[in-house]
């Protein structure tokens, strides 16, 4: 049975309660001021934005939103938060119940949540900086959290990968966090017990904290069921615990034994008034939510009629759905314009490691590449390998410019294209009586000698055409 709690980073400019930056990567100590270092005195104020991204979130999970909110204090000692408490919600988390689509090979199901609250992040502790103490960076303190805390609805670690694929997927299509693991705005924890099959009852849950990457969720839950089966076996009792995993050695390792709630003693923050979501605000929220992937995809296969596979690998960017999008206003050949996004704008991400956003070709230059194809006037090949490129160190000029420059129109006169069969025929009699004779396979031998002499100008529809008539 497994449970996971996902920490995503929101991605508004200041921290939850000061104006202090929330910007990754400044040098240590220096997004900070008397709020952030919990000086007394000092006032905590919400950021408003902060709310509006964690009802984003909750409506395009189908939950339900708390309208009557307030934080509380969650009261243990954390080196790294300098007030000696973080301020969460506890007794009334913002988003409640709402599910979690995944999909496991040919199987797909619901993961349901049992809430989603808002929260601060602590300081990071560094433990490698001084030979003999330990450096605090407070930074991260008082940074907008969310986490999503899931049902043990999950049953294997394929599963768990889904899951959590599919939550940086949604954070990132509506923009409310960069889903960067490696960087800490997303971070994961999986709760993992185990019980025999028949058994209702939920075995000793073991916590393993802080997974910073999708792969390592999976790889950490395989070796934490692996280690309860062989307690369970041996006859030993499983013990609750916080652990950790270490990725180099594949192991996890004891942390400290689980709290309970209780040990938290959580009350409402007397420094931050309880707030009100309103029916408009709630309704503002709804009317921003882009198109969520679940409704695209269903669309593309049902009106577009494309495959599975590619509405899922279509719908697995908003940055790839939007430049789609914008694709399809000038061509109505949908096939095509994902042809072109998962293959060689893809080759061309991959090559240069960058995303949708800094691709230099406009939409509207692939729809003019699908149409140059559509009619007849190269084929797909000259325009993916020669004019593409060209585009891309050119990106003004037209694709029909660049065509015309290079001299790679297709030739489409039939009285020029039969002289290039004809030719190729006279050269080949050999080939011929072997063709008649039974060997199918040798009209691929003729079509490479026309593209050939004709420099990859003729027209291949009629080239195929003509000697089908010839050789027949």
């Amino acid at each position: 049975m497994i449970g996971l709690e996902v920490h995503a980073q929101l991605l508004t400019k200041s921290k939850l309660f000061c104006g202090d930056s929330a910007a990754f990567g400044a040098d240590p100590n220096t997004n900070i001021s008397p709020i952030t270092l919990g000086h007394p005195g000092t006032l905590p104020k919400m950021n408003k934005e902060a709310i509006k991204y964690a009802v984003t979130l909750g409506l395009a999970l189908h939950c339900d939103i708390e309208q009557q909110n307030y934080f509380a204090r969650k009261n243990y000692f954390y080196p790294d938060l300098p007030k000696g408490y973080q301020v969460s919600q506890h007794t009334t988390p913002i988003c409640k119940n709402g599910r979690v689509r995944i999909k496991t090979g040919e199987i797909e199901r619901h993961i349901r949540l049992n809430r989603i609250h808002m929260e601060e992040d602590a300081g990071k502790s560094l433990h490698d900086v001084d030979e003999l103490y330990t450096a605090i960076d407070l930074n991260r303190a008082g940074v907008p959290l969310l986490e999503i805390v899931s049902e043990p609805d999950m049953h294997s670690s394929e599963e768990a990968f889904a899951y959590v694929t599919e939550l940086r997927r949604l954070v990132r299509w509506l923009n409310i966090c960069d889903g960067n693991m490696e960087e800490g705005s997303m971070r994961c924890d999986a709760n993992i017990s185990i019980r025999l099959k028949g058994e209702t009852k939920l075995g000793t849950r073991v916590e393993v904290k802080n997974l910073n990457s999708i792969r390592n969720v999976k790889r950490a839950i395989d070796v934490e069921v692996e280690r309860l089966i062989d307690i369970v076996e041996k006859g030993e009792k499983v013990l609750q615990q916080t652990r950790s995993y270490d990725a180099d050695n594949n192991i996890t390792f004891s942390l400290r034994s689980k709290e309970e709630a209780d040990d938290y003693r959580y009350f409402a923050d007397p420094d931050l008034t309880p707030f009100n979501i309103t029916n408009e605000f709630l309704q503002q929220v709804k009317e921003s939510l882009p198109a969520l992937p679940e409704e695209l995809e269903k669309k593309y296969k049902t009106e577009f009629l494309l495959p599975d596979y590619d509405a899922q690998v279509i719908c697995s960017d908003k940055a790839l759905v939007d430049f789609f999008e914008a694709i399809i206003q000038h061509t109505n050949n949908y096939k095509a314009a994902v042809n072109w996004l998962m293959g060689p704008v893809k080759s061309y991400l991959n090559e240069k490691d960058v995303d949708m956003y800094s691709f230099p070709l406009t939409p509207q230059k692939i729809s003019a590449l699908i149409q140059l194809v559509d009619d007849g006037k190269v084929n797909f090949s000259i325009a993916s390998s020669k004019i593409f490129t060209a585009l891309l160190t050119e990106p003004s000029k037209q694709p029909l410019q660049i065509a015309t420059e290079l001299n790679l129109l297709q030739e489409s006169d039939s009285g020029s294209v039969e002289a290039w069969v004809n030719e190729v025929m006279a050269k080949m009699p050999d080939k011929i009586k072997e063709y008649k004779s039974g060997k199918k396979g040798l009209i691929g031998l003729f079509v490479g000698e026309v593209k050939k002499i004709s420099k990859g100008k003729a027209d291949m529809n009629l080239v195929n055409k003509l000697l089908a008539e010839k050789l027949n």
